[in-house]
């Protein structure tokens, strides 16, 4: 069994080992898998989440994210409340638990079935470590008996549209964009926030010269309903599209003009 965890911790930080350690004393066959995301950074954490969650790929796994800023409340919170822990079954039978915070469910919105786990939302500022692994465990082993109401899609906001929704170790920005903006070989200009650069529309991200940025259907993305979901990347050959594009952070707007 593949445990994915999914957190803004930081990387290396000391969290992950103690989290992962508290899951292995629950589950000694399993293998945990960490991925960090910014701090906060919520979109990031649901795009994650989705992309391990429907993978094509048999191998038994649960994804656990916890990326929980708080920030449905802004009054104090007793005994370090957050947002409540909930499970969201995929089709394909694989289950991703973690706090319903922002957009950390908004990639699986209408896609899985999500319902509330039966576990208090506060006692410990570490709730990841303290309170919610006993759940995840049971939810791993097929023991849903900690799973409440049905949590409805009004509750998950819907992923940012034409936005950034990860950025990976290259500094290439995935975003949500999902059709070309202009024809293949056309130039467009892209606007994060407040910086610009000119890009080529590809057909593959690599399909432009040394140095030079392309806009294409990247590497990320899951089969739907509707058919085969393929999100667009901008990429800066030989370099980081990211710090061109003055290091944006996911869910900031994706502008596309054709030139």
């Amino acid at each position: 069994m593949l445990v994915h965890l999914i957190a803004d911790y930081g990387h290396g930080d000391l969290a992950f080992a103690e989290v992962a350690q508290r899951l292995r004393s629950l589950l000694p066959d399993a293998i945990v898998l960490p991925t960090p995301v910014p701090p906060f950074d919520t979109v990031s954490a649901g795009f994650c989440a989705a992309q391990l969650a429907f993978a094509d790929d048999a191998a038994p796994r649960l994804v656990y994210t916890n990326v929980a800023p708080r920030a449905d409340h802004p009054d104090p919170r007793p005994g370090n409340q957050g947002e409540r822990l909930v499970a969201a079954r995929c089709a394909n039978g694989v289950i991703v638990v973690g706090v319903n915070a922002q957009h950390c469910f908004s990639f699986l919105r209408g896609l899985a079935e999500v319902r509330a786990v039966d576990v208090p939302d506060a006692g410990s500022q570490f709730r990841s470590r303290d309170l919610f692994p006993a759940s995840v465990a049971a939810l791993a082993q097929g023991d849903t008996s900690c799973l409440g109401e049905l949590v409805d899609d009004t509750l998950l906001p819907a992923a940012p549209v034409h936005a950034v929704a990860y950025i990976d170790g290259y500094g290439n920005l995935k975003t949500t964009w999902h059709d070309a903006p202009a024809a293949f070989g056309e130039q467009v200009q892209v606007t994060v926030g407040g910086s610009s650069a000119v890009a080529t529309v590809t057909d593959g991200t690599f399909a432009v010269r040394q140095g030079e940025m392309s806009f294409a259907p990247g590497s990320s993305g899951w089969a739907t309903g509707e058919g085969q979901l393929v999100f667009y990347e901008v990429l800066l050959r030989g370099g980081s599209a990211a710090e061109r594009l003055g290091r944006p952070r996911a869910g900031a707007p994706v502008d596309v003009q054709p030139i």
